[in-house]
């Protein structure tokens, strides 16, 4: 299959069309995907026990935290991993961040070689130990100051991944560097310098739909560039107003630059920044066998409702509208 705008546009035009037809008309999934779905404990905060329990409880297979979610567990990941196998449900990997004295700075020399320690580090005494993690997916850190890049700040980065990617592929994961609004990356000129720059052998990437629609890049037209070099997805969506945006939409400074109340959840009603039926579609075609994680955070919780909440919302939507056999994948991890 041909993965072009081009496609993207007949294939929404053709769901478009079939709103109104039956269920078989739209999204299958044929049963068992070889993908399989997650969710983010981010809202949760360091409670990471209770984000398990109620990730469990919904039926989800795996959960995607980030290093600020188990600070209380960084000296005993198999705690965590006995935690989380009671539970019938799997760490998908652990993002970086805050805590300690780890570092995210992959522009300034004086910082990147400590990043790159940090990381690696990190990815060995805490990712490896759960024994069945395939990547580490990771945010690349702050933009500069004064908000704009250089090529060679980005060269400085791809430089750090590929030292990092090689040093973690020896433990079994894949680094999956994640383009991010208001991270060092996160411009379609940034991303391609990064995937030049960076070797596939050790470094792919990790796609988060609402991101690169709020950076400015086209969701279709990156996959069909860097499909090879996609190892994980995130869901979550944009206003429809940004269908196929190709400027950074949020803004420079303050408590939105990094997308917060940009973000829609699939089922809300201005979710139409990204085509997730067609998005959907070709995953199942390319018999995509990743993690698809819901990347949702406190600042997607509806007033006076509960991630716990929303989630559910999500997974009808996912039944009704992308045609997941919920039976089939979302009854714990297989």
């Amino acid at each position: 299959m041909t993965f072009t705008r081009r496609h993207f546009l007949q294939t929404s035009a053709a769901v478009a069309a079939t709103t109104a037809l039956p269920a078989q008309a739209q999204v299958k999934t044929g049963g068992k995907l070889p993908s399989k779905y997650a969710y983010s404990p981010i809202s949760w905060g360091t409670n990471i026990e209770e984000a398990v329990r109620i990730g469990s409880k919904l039926g989800f297979p795996g959960v995607e935290p980030f290093r600020h979610n188990v600070l209380n567990y960084l000296d005993r990941p198999l705690e965590l991993k006995k935690l989380m196998d009671s539970q019938n449900i799997r760490m998908v990997t652990c993002s970086n961040g805050g805590g300690g004295n780890f570092t995210t700075n992959f522009y300034d020399p004086a910082l990147v070689d400590k990043s790159v320690s940090d990381h690696i580090a990190f990815a060995r005494t805490f990712i490896k130990p759960f024994g069945y993690c395939r990547h580490f997916k990771m945010n690349m850190g702050p933009r500069p100051k004064g908000y704009d890049t250089t090529d060679e700040q980005i060269k400085r980065c791809a430089d750090a991944m590929n030292r990092i990617g090689k040093e973690t592929i020896k433990d079994g994961l894949k680094l999956a560097p994640h383009p991010h609004v208001n991270s060092l990356v996160q411009t379609q000129h940034e991303v391609d310098l990064l995937m030049k720059e960076t070797d596939p052998a050790y470094v792919g990437m990790c796609a988060d739909f609402a991101h690169l629609v709020l950076g400015g890049i086209v969701v279709e037209e990156l996959f069909e560039k860097y499909w090879p070099r996609v190892t994980a997805i995130h869901y979550k969506s944009a206003p429809s107003r940004l269908r196929y945006n190709r400027e950074v939409a949020v803004p420079r400074s303050g408590p939105e630059a990094g997308g917060h109340y940009w973000f829609r959840a699939m089922s809300d009603h201005d979710s139409g920044g990204v085509d997730f039926p067609s998005l959907q579609k070709f995953l199942i075609e390319k018999n995509y066998s990743g993690w698809v994680t819901l990347d949702y955070d406190a600042s997607m919780i509806h007033r006076a409702s509960t991630m716990e909440s929303l989630l559910n919302a999500e997974k009808r939507y996912m039944e009704d509208v992308l045609k997941v056999d919920m039976q089939a994948n979302m009854t714990g991890f297989n």
